[in-house]
This record gives structure tokens, sequence and C-alpha cells, in this order.
């Protein structure tokens, strides 16, 4: 028979981790609490005139100032996938007969080709937090979009894919995982 303490001396990683499953763009932790958020999609302010950055500053001071529960502002870096850019731009260069764009073809071949072999990687925003009331929940992702719209940044909650991209940058070191679930 096994004792309790075994358990916590598993030396995989599966068995510390309290995560019980991924649904509904929520981490089901093993007590039932839901961890989720919102994504922020980034925005450039620094192309904008002096005062409008200042202006969205000081209204994402006003977002984070409202928020009266513990979360967490995360940045996970994607890979960036642009074959299927490639796959387009070298159909281009193939039927193109004119030497001067079939030259500017080449160039940004050879610039994707540069961005795939450098391993590119978008950065995501995230705003986490958890609860386990499904209906606090649900306000509580409402008031985030709406406060960050008034703040002039798009969001939207987490989704299913986005939340596995967290848990592979602090898990494994921003490496995807492709082998299918293993559950001992």
């Amino acid at each position: 028979m096994k004792s309790k303490n075994s358990k916590n001396r598993s030396k995989y990683t599966e068995s510390f981790v309290p995560i019980k499953s991924i649904t509904n763009g929520m981490i089901i932790l093993d007590n039932n609490e839901k961890v989720t958020g919102v994504k922020i999609m980034p925005t450039n302010i620094f192309i904008l005139d002096y005062s409008t950055q200042n202006a969205i500053i000081d209204n994402l001071k006003n977002v984070y100032n409202m928020i009266d529960y513990e979360f967490w502002i995360i940045a996970a870096d994607r890979p960036v996938d642009i074959n299927v850019y490639l796959s387009q731009l070298e159909l281009l260069f193939n039927s193109t007969h004119d030497q001067i764009k079939r030259k500017l073809i080449m160039e940004d071949i050879n610039k994707a080709n540069l961005f795939m072999n450098n391993n590119v990687v978008d950065t995501e925003y995230f705003l986490l937090f958890k609860a386990k009331d499904q209906d606090k929940i649900m306000k509580q992702i409402r008031q985030l979009i709406n406060a960050f719209a008034s703040a002039g940044l798009n969001t939207h909650q987490v989704t299913n894919d986005d939340l596995r991209v967290i848990l592979d940058n602090f898990l494994n070191g921003g490496v995807t995982t492709s082998f299918g679930t293993v559950i001992g």
C-alpha cells in the first residue's frame, strides 16, 4: 500500500502540477478553482503622439487600480509560423517573369527564411486570475474587457490554446509538446 507521501515524491511533472483539465478557456485545478482571464492585444503606443501615449498609460493605471482581486500579468512567447506566407512568395516568384519583381520577391523570401532560422516569436500578453464561481468569473472577464477597451486596448477571454502556450512557457521553457497526454 502506498503512503500519501509517495504521491508527492513522484519524479513526473504531472504529479505536482495541480491541473485537472483545460476547458472553455479555463484551467481547472484539482481543488476546482478555475484560472482564466483575458488576452491583451499588443499596441505600439510609441508611434502615437505624446499626449495620446500619456492618456493610454493613465487609463491603464485606472484599469489596474480598479481590480480588487489577485491577478497575474503574463508575457508569453508564441512561435511565429510563416510557412504559408513563404509558400505564397515562392509561388509568386515562380510565376513572375519581370526580373525587378523577381529580385524584390527573392529579398522577401530571404528575409522570411532568416526569420524562420532565428526562431522568431510573437510576444502575447495576458491578465489571469483565479476563482471558483462561474458567474463571478464571467463578470470579472466582462469588466476586464470593458476596462481595457476604455483604455484603448482590445482584449478577449483566453482560449484553451492560449492557456497551453502559457503552461508550455512555464513548464517546458517555451517548447510546445507535440505528443499525446499520458495519464498514469
